[in-house]
């Protein structure tokens, strides 16, 4: 094979690449800007307008300082959030049905919890199945379960123990908040949750 040739190859090699690359980063943009369509569509749900989201993130934040100063049982009887109220997420999920409507979005943070926020506009109510019987039941309270006993075993400590908790407004589900999720747990929890969001939607068309 000629120089000329090698030379050839070689830049068709390396358009080859380039193509890859392009195709991989154009898939990636379509994710990203799918997130921020939905993270835009739930801030103007609550009323917020581009002036005023930095005055609403300190005000999230230092809403959130004082309430992980307060004691457990103050915090227990104290109102609870109807919406996420962190900081700068890790990341941000999120879930929609086949049909690409949305259902809710996961904040991830960097403690390794999480924070399920269900669309508003959906009213998902905690007495619809399968939330109740399969998502709490058989999903949430088996994980906490499970890593309960690897305390009593010595195999793991109580402060990096599995825990939810769901915030309610009345019979509707404004939060899911879930702390100590690993890759494994996180893996099952998306699927899981975003099968009894669907589920749950569906089944609520069904009875309007």
């Amino acid at each position: 094979m000629s120089q000329e040739q090698e030379r050839i190859k070689g830049i068709v090699a390396l358009k080859q690449r380039l193509e890859k690359r392009l195709a991989k980063m154009e898939a990636e943009t379509k994710e990203l800007q799918a997130t921020l369509d939905t993270v835009n569509a739930i801030l103007l749900e609550k009323g917020f307008k581009r002036g005023n989201l930095k005055d609403a993130e300190e005000k999230a934040e230092q809403a959130t300082k004082q309430l992980d100063q307060e004691k457990p049982k103050a915090e227990a009887a104290a109102p609870k959030p109807t919406s996420y109220r962190g900081g700068e997420p890790e990341n941000v999920i999120p879930l929609k049905t086949l049909n690409e409507e949305s259902l809710a979005i996961i904040y991830i943070e960097k403690d390794d919890s999480i924070h399920v926020l269900p669309d508003e506009s959906k009213h998902f109510s905690v007495n619809t199945p399968p939330f109740g019987n399969f998502l709490v039941e058989r999903v949430l309270a088996k994980m906490q379960d499970k890593d309960q006993e690897l305390v009593r075993l010595g195999q793991l400590t109580a402060d990096k123990t599995f825990s939810y908790s769901v915030v309610r407004e009345g019979e509707f589900i404004r939060e899911i908040i879930i702390r100590n999720v690993d890759e494994e747990h996180f893996k099952e929890l998306k699927s899981s949750i975003r099968w009894t969001l669907d589920k749950m939607y569906e089944k609520m068309r069904q009875t309007a």
